[in-house]
């Protein structure tokens, strides 16, 4: 399901970077970065179940999810310190930008407008998208075809603002306003305008749907999905990181080959369970 990176290109790209001077070096040295601060600066968006998401534990506020399990593993891998920044998803990558953050592991699928911002590794998840309705409304909303002139919500800056508006409401271009789509930050305040009556459905991704429902009798999953058009989940990077990018892969590629992930998936969803 993964794609494990290639040891030669990885090699031949950090060598390539070593040759550099000025600027250009100092970019490649992420990886020194860290290393040097002892700690690696992970910014997530928390409202994603069972990706990343608030409990409390031993009293305490925790972010936890298996995107947390993951970078766990990467930060042990490392040899550093795990620090996590919560922020709204749509200024993750400007964060990364300034350097106020070192990865963003959030769900995030590395689309191609996305690319000519960041760097991504290698994918880690594979999932579909889906959406949730009120329970009441279940047997209403049992189709694509049937959210045509409902009120649809999706998380700010997210890949499911592009299924509201292209493939439910029949949008050439995401770019495109929408007067039936209700763009928020927080995907737990798309969910509270939902039970509200505010808006008619949320998309989301479906495991985060069905973390949701659980959570949520008055909540329903809707009986269709949309398939990963933009190739999963992975951790996107400050350009110009080729060691840090080939670190976060090796980690990845460990975590893929021993079946972790789906093993902190399971894990993630259990403590939903627990809230």
């Amino acid at each position: 399901m993964k794609r494990i990176a290639r040891p030669l290109a990885a090699i031949v790209a950090i060598g390539l970077a070593a040759a550099c001077s000025g600027p250009e070096k100092k970019a490649a040295d992420g990886l020194d970065a860290v290393k040097a601060a002892g700690k690696i600066v992970l910014g997530t968006s928390a409202d994603f179940p069972p990706y990343e998401f608030h409990m409390e534990e031993g009293g305490q506020d925790t972010i936890v999810g298996f995107d947390i399990e993951v970078a766990k593993e990467i930060a042990n891998d490392l040899g550093v310190t795990l620090e996590i920044k919560d922020m709204n998803f749509d200024g993750l990558l400007a964060a990364l930008d300034s350097g106020s953050i070192d990865i963003v592991v959030a769900g995030m699928n590395p689309t191609e407008e996305r690319k000519k911002a960041v760097d991504f590794t290698d994918v880690y998840y594979m999932a579909e998208q889906t959406v949730i309705v009120r329970a009441a409304d279940a047997a209403t909303y049992v189709s694509v075809e049937s959210l045509k002139d409902a009120m649809i919500g999706a998380q700010k800056g997210a890949t499911q603002v592009g299924i509201a508006k292209k493939k439910i409401k029949g949008l050439a271009d995401e770019a495109q306003p929408s007067d039936q789509v209700k763009e928020l930050p927080k995907l737990g305040d798309l969910v509270l305008a939902l039970k509200n009556g505010n808006i008619d459905a949320v998309v989301v991704e479906s495991a985060v749907a069905a973390a949701y429902v659980r959570a949520n009798p008055d909540l329903a999953l809707a009986p269709f999905t949309f398939p990963d058009e933009d190739g999963g989940s992975a951790i996107a990077v400050k350009k110009g990181n080729p060691a840090l990018l080939s670190a976060l892969n090796a980690t990845l590629g460990r975590l893929s080959a021993s079946g972790a992930v789906e093993e902190y998936v399971a894990g993630a969803n259990a403590l939903m369970d627990r809230l």
